[in-house]
């Protein structure tokens, strides 16, 4: 009957799991499986680190230092989480296995449960833990970084450094380190399209009239900017190649956008009034 689930053929309630999934179950199909789980290597989280940067670094990219605040293997148990002199001894409880197995009665008969054991959690083996690490075989330390940021680099942008993220267990290998970064804003020139940038200009009305050259602030420093005889205000000015790198591909370079403001005065006095109604006369 369905009561002697617990005897033969399946003695071993290892057998039963394996006769029915094959082996398959994840570390359930054999006596060591959660054992090897708990004591096979683990690779190290991601870490994340958030980096500001001004505006003209982010257009032409940058070395940065970078102060990072990750696990690092345990210098004292070099790893192992275990007391240095001391070695890990076989748990008592589950004699090594790191599962127990508990007999539950219910309506249909005795069924055996397989859960891990308490007394190791799992690893089949009990051991000192070293005083440095608390037995994790990591600690946490700080670690001076050199990242080269690219040209191009926006707010939002997420860069990688391959393992310099936390340290993997027994043994296992690093994570990554990501860097997240953070642009300031510029008082003239705005990003937009990620490798153009916008700015303005201010002339008066008269030299929007008759044409004149104007020094604009570009990310290159200060560019002459020739604007023509009859500007319109608001009219907006070409300055090819002076935006930003593009993101990898440093030796395309977007545009400058300049808008033309033109400044009328509220009020002419004298000489000035004079010539203003001369021109008005002539214009009719």
């Amino acid at each position: 009957g369905m009561g002697g689930m617990g005897g033969d053929p399946f003695s071993n309630p290892f057998d039963l799991f394996e006769s029915f999934f094959g082996g398959g179950m994840g570390g359930m199909g054999g006596m060591g499986g959660r054992q090897s789980q708990r004591n096979r290597p683990t690779q190290g989280d991601d870490e994340r680190f958030d980096l500001q940067i001004e505006f003209l670094e982010a257009v032409f990219g940058c070395e940065k230092e970078l102060d990072c605040m990750r696990l690092e293997e345990c210098g004292e148990c070099t790893g192992s989480g275990v007391k240095a002199g001391t070695s890990p001894k076989t748990c008592g409880t589950c004699g090594g296995q790191g599962q127990v197995v508990a007999t539950v009665r219910t309506p249909l008969g005795n069924f055996q449960q397989v859960t891990a054991c308490n007394a190791c959690g799992g690893s089949g083996q009990t051991f000192t833990p070293c005083s440095a690490c608390g037995g994790d075989g990591r600690v946490r330390r700080s670690k001076r970084i050199s990242l080269r940021v690219p040209a191009g680099v926006d707010s939002g942008s997420r860069l990688r450094v391959r393992g310099e993220g936390n340290a993997g267990r027994k043994g296992g290998p690093p994570g990554d380190l990501y860097v997240f970064v953070g642009v300031k804003d510029d008082p003239d020139l705005k990003r937009f399209e990620s490798i153009n940038v916008s700015s303005t200009v201010t002339i008066p009305y008269t030299k929007a009239i008759l044409g004149t050259t104007q020094k604009v602030r570009t990310v290159d420093g200060t560019v002459d900017l020739k604007i023509p005889a009859g500007v319109q205000p608001g009219a907006t000015l070409l300055m090819a190649k002076r935006g930003v790198p593009k993101l990898g591909q440093p030796n395309v370079r977007g545009d400058q956008y300049v808008t033309v403001k033109v400044t009328i005065p509220k009020s002419v006095s004298g000489k000035e009034k004079e010539l203003v109604e001369e021109l008005e006369g002539l214009s009719n």
